[in-house]
């Protein structure tokens, strides 16, 4: 019966429970008058609800590979790649089947992160370009009109000197926020020094605008990430410190990132008031997309003990699955 379709199983399954109905009926005293006698009603009731259930207790049994099969889709998750059906048994159909849906898993998850990639690649190469503009225009221009300020200032007269300083404090004031939102966009701690020096300067960074204390361990032994890795951790790195200061009422934040088993692990967990009931948000799903760009995870939940943990896992030494 394995190799019989699944149509022709059903169709043979209710050809024989007809058939047997047929000499019950036939091989039995049981007759039925012109009017049926509440004796004869009882017989037929019986007979139909023991046909009943034979179909029934037959039909799940032919049905139950596909029942299996559907809990087992049930349980993929694209968030989560790699998990795939085992294709079991002997039921040709049903192998197919299998086959065809781990198939089409691996063709989604492929389209899925070459998607991811492009998107944000092209992020990545907006936020180079804005960075650029705003150090390279905008800031020498805000750099020349203080110089000018400065100038001018020198040569004013009393009386309209202060007025001048207030000015030039007004414009350097500017040219650090214009220089904060360009390092934003694109960490040039991370081209210039390493990821290592990176993540330090970025939590010293949040820990002096925010006051919020900002404690991090850093491993030693991170090495050889690609500069695609490198940038992945950094920017869940940032997006959790940011998500900490924004929404978690914390007054205090850790952050780990260590190497070990073939693999890197970030750990961002602040003391604050967790995330459940909440909506997760365009950062959370950020933060999901760079990690599957390396086939990696990341898992943002409220701790036991309180706060919320950002957990992201990817391989040591990948540069982003092809």
């Amino acid at each position: 019966m394995a190799r019989v379709s699944l149509l022709t199983r059903i169709f043979s399954l209710n050809v024989a429970i007809f058939v047997l109905a047929g000499l019950a009926l036939a091989l039995t005293p049981a007759t039925v008058s012109a009017e049926i006698a509440w004796r004869e009603a009882i017989v037929l009731a019986l007979v139909l609800a023991g046909t009943l259930a034979v179909s029934f207790f037959a039909l799940r049994w032919a049905f139950a590979p596909l029942r299996r099969l559907t809990e087992a889709m049930e349980t993929v998750d694209l968030v989560r790649p790699g998990r795939r059906i085992p294709v079991v048994g002997s039921d040709e159909e049903i192998a197919r089947l299998t086959s065809a849906f781990n198939a089409m898993l691996d063709r989604l998850e492929r389209e899925r992160r070459e998607s991811v990639r492009r998107s944000l690649a092209a992020q990545e190469g907006e936020r180079l370009r804005v960075a650029r503009e705003l150090h390279d225009g905008i800031g020498q221009s805000l750099t020349a009109l203080l110089l000018q300020i400065e100038r001018v200032a020198r040569q004013a007269p009393e009386p309209l000197r202060d007025q001048l300083v207030d000015a030039r404090e007004a414009t350097r004031a500017t040219l650090d926020e214009v220089r904060e939102v360009a390092r934003r966009l694109r960490p040039e701690a991370l081209d210039d020094l390493g990821l290592a020096n990176a993540i330090a300067a970025l939590c010293q960074r949040v820990a002096e605008q925010s006051g919020l204390p900002v404690r991090r361990r850093v491993d030693a032994r991170l090495g050889g990430l690609s500069p695609e890795a490198e940038l992945v951790i950094y920017r869940v790195a940032q997006e959790a410190l940011t998500n900490a200061l924004r929404h978690a009422d914390a007054s205090a934040v850790e952050l780990e990132l260590r190497a070990g088993g073939g693999e890197v692990e970030l750990v961002v967990r602040d003391d604050g008031k967790g995330i459940d009931g909440a909506v997760p948000g365009a950062g959370i799903a950020g933060m999901h997309e760079r990690a599957l760009l390396l086939d990696g995870t990341c898992d943002v939940r409220t701790h036991p003990e309180g706060g919320t943990e950002v957990r992201l896992r990817i391989a040591a030494g990948r540069e982003g699955a092809r």
